[in-house]
């Protein structure tokens, strides 16, 4: 009971420095506490992958520092249980600054290694497959050829027309001129072949003969090359800048050229449209111009016209009523007699029909000689 009470009193005052600190604090707290647990983190996992680059496998520094780290491992365990012990840090496990920036620049050059490597490994596997994408694109192209040649040649055109099958020497003298011709390919890639080795091996040759007099870049060459390379690097970077500067400069002067060029478009569609707007009211006035000249001659005219109409009417004078009536019975009168003459023509052509009619009917029968139709014709 005693010792139970004794560790509840020193839990309660271990607990006390906590009482009076707030719960957004211990929430901050606790972030920062795992911010810098990982960055422990990724810094041991970046010195272990240090320690197995540099060290081999059963190096005593590589197996104490594993001994060392799980004795950290169970302090750390033991140190969280005890808020009082946790201060109690080993000072030989951390690294100083400078080391540490040692690792960070290896792991760095070391990925950068990598990387090149990577690179080169993925390059020489790009240039393989390209390779065997041309070479399978021209093993397609000369299949599709050689069976092209066989259909016309041998297909077609070696078939007997009496029979309908296919001529059997025709077919094998083919497969022989192809079988020379792959031979002679073969042949011709050999020769080929053996003279690159013969250019290789003087190549070799004069590889080493630079070797042996001291003409081969060494590395102070390189490191002036790089230098240089470097320079002419931040040169181009410049000109770049440059470049880019004035493809800026020529896409706003582009932007404007295009805006004046619409605006130019616009006023010369609004030009040609005011241009025949102009001719059209020029037809047009020409035309109210010769219409309002007839148009003045006629109402000239007309003005004389009732000019004379009412000089007339002026001297005009309306007869008498016995006079129209007497007009008027003159007229009735003309009427009759024209009716009475209409009358007798309509009498005179019946008449007239009649005795032409009965006239052909003699002439028909021959009553009368010619001599005595034409004096009848006379009278």
């Amino acid at each position: 009971m005693e010792g139970s009470d004794n560790g509840s009193v020193r839990s309660e005052s271990a607990g006390e420095p906590f009482q009076d600190v707030s719960t957004e604090t211990l929430q901050q707290q606790v972030i920062e506490t795992n911010h810098a647990i990982e960055t422990l983190q990724a810094e041991t996992l970046m010195f272990e992958k240090y320690l197995e680059r540099s060290e081999p496998p059963d190096s005593p520094l590589l197996s104490s520092y594993h001994g060392k780290q799980m004795r950290t491992e169970h302090n750390l365990a033991q140190r969280v249980r005890a808020k009082t012990r946790s201060s109690a840090v080993d000072k030989s496990l951390k690294l100083t600054p400078e080391q540490k920036c040692d690792i960070a620049q290896r792991e760095i050059e070391e990925l950068r290694d990598d990387i090149n490597r990577l690179r080169d490994d993925s390059e020489k596997v790009l240039d393989t497959l390209k390779a065997i994408m041309e070479e399978a694109d021209i093993r397609l192209s000369e299949v599709k050829k050689e069976s092209y040649e066989f259909e016309r040649d041998i297909v077609k055109g070696s078939v007997n027309h009496r029979t309908n099958k296919v001529i059997a020497e025709k077919c094998m003298r083919y497969f022989e001129d192809k079988l020379r011709t792959r031979d002679a390919l073969i042949e011709k890639l050999r020769l080929k072949n053996a003279q690159l080795k013969v250019q290789k091996k003087k190549l070799m040759m004069q590889l080493r003969q630079k070797e042996e007099m001291g003409e081969v870049l060494n590395e102070v060459d390189f490191n002036q090359l790089k230098i240089e390379n470097q320079q002419f690097l931040e040169k181009i970077d410049e000109r770049n800048q440059d470049l880019l500067r004035l493809k800026l400069m020529a896409g706003n002067t582009l932007q404007v050229l295009n805006s004046y060029k619409k605006k130019l478009l616009t006023l010369t569609k609004e030009s040609e449209r005011l241009k025949s707007e102009i001719n059209f009211r020029q037809d047009m006035d020409s035309r109210i111009q010769a219409e309002t000249s007839v148009a003045e001659t006629e109402r000239a005219k007309a003005e004389q016209m009732n000019k004379k109409l009412r000089k007339q009417l002026s001297n005009f004078k309306v007869p008498s009523v016995m006079e129209y009536v007497k007009e008027k019975a003159s007229m009735y009168e003309l009427n009759k007699k024209v009716k009475s003459w209409e009358r007798k023509v309509d009498i005179a052509e019946m008449a007239l029909k009649t005795h032409r009619k009965t006239w052909q009917q003699i002439v028909a029968r021959g009553a009368f000689s010619r001599d005595q139709w034409q004096g009848a014709i006379q009278v």
